[in-house]
């Protein structure tokens, strides 16, 4: 009796871990592929009326201005399928085909570029991705003329573990589409702190998820068991051989390579036109603190004619500003040590401390003793990297108050990384092995990062739920619940052991003071010469582009005097002319409720209601008022010894503009271009009216007498906040120029 009894017990265990093992390995998951364009080209008639709006009323510039999204991710990328599960009230699938309906009837966007994150991406996905771009490009009608220009890329999504070795997030935009003329595999980022799967902790993460979701009575069990299938999937691939040419390796084998110079070179074996797009640069969520664009600025990581083009503005904010301060800095010896707080901004380590130090005042120790502490929690924080936040248990958000934030730049991206914005791109040079300078000259572009397969989310500030990537938890105390998870108020820090740790991917990054920092997207536009695929990809390669935080201004500026005639944003020139610049700017359309009549005619309104919320580009006939034109000035660095902070005049001149919603046009020189006989660049800002925008007050912080934020109103779609809550605040809506940039010609 006794062994038929341990013989059913062991055929039990043999079946659970069977079982278990099935779940693991996604075998009762299902495939979520890249769906179905259902949409077709645009009516003429609606095209005309799009091209009539934004073109210059008085002819006076006779290349087109279009609008388009070049950062878009689907539930083909990793992290975008786990905020499509339900506990993250996700919606589900969000596949290639819904961003090229979404772009086309309902945010109305000229062109578009699909960029998921292929450090999660197998082979099949790549050609479902493929495949999916070509459809939504054959409905777009004639090639010279098309309703919409989809273009096929990826992003690499690298994540350094220090300031020397991170390089940052960086999308490749590819020109063609067809098999014979793009890469057989995307090229992901393996970094030192692990490639994006290894760094999430994906394996332990994903199978958890599953776990929690069948346990749970009544809930939807089947997204869990699909992500698991999605995770099997991608473990599955094989890596390719290192130091193999790109068509001598396996169609179907998983490429990688770790710093910037390595991408490169495959993207030049390759020989197919292409164009790299650094974006998020001073976003904290992922950049180590004390991170500088300078070390890529070098003849090994430089490559001037990939790297053409900046992202400056995103839905994870503006990455413009560069500011001197640093939430770390470094000894002698190269070991981080703590910032201490300015007027202007406080360090996220400092104020860690603090909280540590108050807490151990409050228990009766002496002030020595809770010094000790204070300085050990800064050191802690600093070793945890972008987890610093977990090394205080029990902090809230009104603890932390606005610590790690630039307090006055304009919807800043969150846990402010400066040296890597792009203003000090801007100004920065070194030394070229020819005896010229080295220098970053980039055009600049917005775009919106949205991943829920939504491009160019910015049309109008409604529906934050569905245009951002604001997640949380479904309800309280689910799994990965802030709240739930950051545990008791503790006297004294907690050391973060990232090789160590069993914490997920999601509970090691500060999503719940994030969420307040997620916005609508931005837009990258070019002046074209025509609406076809290699109009505006000479567009993009000229510079010729300019980034809006959403709306669609119209703007132009020019160098009214360059050698030759007349050149666009974008373009460099050598003169020693006082140089002459002159700008022009309408504000974007006001909107109206609901949808074109076109557009629900085409795909209907069930799935305009299902990809939009029943809510599209859909413009009235009057414009927002451009209030003002600002000038931004920046001396080109002629050696490195120089001070950066006092090379950027931001704001340089304000140029007002006239009442009314009409053209704003406005003209400046510079006297002290001549007599500097130095190289300079020039960009403009055209500043909207103010207007409601989602998460425009960020953590709407409430400030004593002395300035200090003593109390948060953190935005986040979970339970604290209603799903109906856009969390609106007013802010000036604007449009960054790309640089005309005048070296002094001796």
């Amino acid at each position: 009796m006794l062994k038929r009894i341990a013989i059913g017990l062991g055929v039990v265990v043999v079946l659970l871990g069977v079982g278990i093992y099935a779940l693991a390995e996604g075998w009762f998951g299902n495939y979520w592929d890249a769906g179905k364009v259902e949409g077709k080209r645009l009516p003429d008639a609606a095209l005309a009326e799009r091209i009539a709006g934004s073109a210059d009323t008085q002819a006076s510039h006779a290349k087109q201005i279009l609008f388009g999204d070049l950062h878009v991710h689907t539930t083909f990328s990793l992290d975008a399928f786990s905020l499509a599960l339900p506990m993250a009230q996700g919606e589900g699938a969000h596949p290639v085909a819904d961003a090229c309906d979404y772009a086309r009837y309902c945010s109305a966007l000229d062109f578009w570029s699909i960029t998921d994150h292929v450090e999660g991406m197998t082979h099949r996905q790549w050609v479902d991705t493929k495949n999916s771009i070509r459809a939504c490009n054959a409905s777009a009608g004639d090639v010279n003329n098309p309703d919409m220009v989809s273009f096929l890329g990826w992003e690499w999504t690298q994540i350094g573990s220090t300031p020397e070795n991170h390089f940052g997030h960086k999308n490749v935009i590819l020109r063609d589409t067809d098999e014979d003329k793009v890469p057989t595999r995307p090229i992901a980022a393996q970094s030192a702190a692990g490639t994006l799967a290894a760094q999430a902790n994906l394996g332990p993460d994903a199978r958890a998820r599953v776990f929690l979701s069948l346990l749970s009575p009544g809930g939807a069990r089947q997204p869990y068991l699909d992500f698991a299938k999605f995770i099997a999937n991608r473990y599955a691939e094989t890596a390719c051989a290192k130091g193999v040419k790109e068509r001598d390796l396996p169609e179907d084998c998983y490429e990688s390579t770790e710093t910037p110079d390595e991408l490169y070179a495959k993207l030049h074996d390759w020989g197919f036109p292409a164009l790299v797009i650094p974006h998020g640069t001073t976003w904290g969520f992922y950049t180590p603190q004390g991170t500088t664009i300078d070390k890529q600025l070098s003849a090994k990581y430089h490559d001037p004619g990939l790297v053409r083009l900046i992202e400056i503005y995103s839905g994870h904010g503006n990455s413009e500003q560069y500011r001197p301060w640093s939430g770390v800095q470094f000894d002698a010896n190269g070991k981080a040590q703590c910032a201490k707080p300015t007027a202007d901004y406080e360090p996220s380590c400092w104020r860690a401390g603090e909280i540590i130090r108050g807490r151990c005042l409050k228990q009766g120790q002496s002030a020595e003793v809770c010094e000790q502490r204070a300085e050990e929690t800064r050191q802690f924080y600093l070793a945890a990297g972008t987890a610093g936040f977990r090394t205080v248990p029990g902090a809230t958000p009104n603890d932390w108050g606005d610590a790690g934030q630039c307090r006055d730049c304009w919807l800043p991206s969150f846990n402010y990384v400066p040296g890597n914005a792009v203003q000090r791109a801007f100004a920065i040079s070194k030394p070229g092995a020819d005896g010229k300078p080295m220098r970053f000259t980039f055009g600049v572009i917005g775009s919106s990062d949205n991943h829920e397969a939504r491009p160019g989310t910015g049309y109008k500030e409604i529906n934050r739920v569905y245009v951002t990537e604001g997640g949380g938890p479904a309800q309280a105390g689910a799994f990965n619940d802030p709240e739930r998870d950051r545990g008791e108020p503790e006297a004294q820090a907690k050391r973060i052991d990232l090789a160590t740790t069993t914490l997920s991917a999601f509970q090691l990054v500060d999503l719940e003071r994030q969420a307040s920092f997620f916005l609508t997207g931005g837009l990258a536009v070019v002046h074209s010469a025509g609406r076809s695929r290699q109009a505006i990809w000479d567009a993009l390669e000229r510079r010729e582009t300019y980034a809006t935080s959403g709306d669609r201004i119209l703007l132009w500026f020019d160098l009214a005097n360059a050698p030759g005639g007349s050149k666009p944003m974008g373009a460099e020139v050598a003169m020693n002319d006082t140089p002459r610049f002159t700008v022009k700017a309408l504000g974007a359309f006001k909107q109206k409720p609901g949808c074109p009549e076109y557009a629900e005619a085409a795909v209907g309104k069930e799935r305009l209601q299902y990809l939009c919320q029943g809510e599209c580009y859909n413009p009235s006939s009057e414009r927002k008022r451009i209030t003002r034109i600002e000038v931004i000035r920046i001396r080109r660095q002629i050696s490195h010894d120089e001070k950066v902070e006092t090379l950027i005049d931001d704001v340089w001149k304000t140029l007002p503009c006239p009442e009314g919603s009409g053209p704003c046009t406005v003209s400046f020189e510079d006297p002290e271009f001549t007599p500097g006989h130095r190289d300079m660049l020039y960009y403009v800002r055209a500043i909207e009216e103010p207007s409601n925008a989602i998460d425009g007050g960020q953590l709407r912080c409430e400030r004593d007498s002395e300035g200090n934020c003593v109390k948060v109103h953190i935005c986040t779609k979970d339970y604290r906040t209603s799903n109906t809550d856009d969390c609106l605040a007013p802010v000036e809506e604007r449009a960054w120029s790309s640089p005309i940039y005048v070296n002094y010609q001796h």
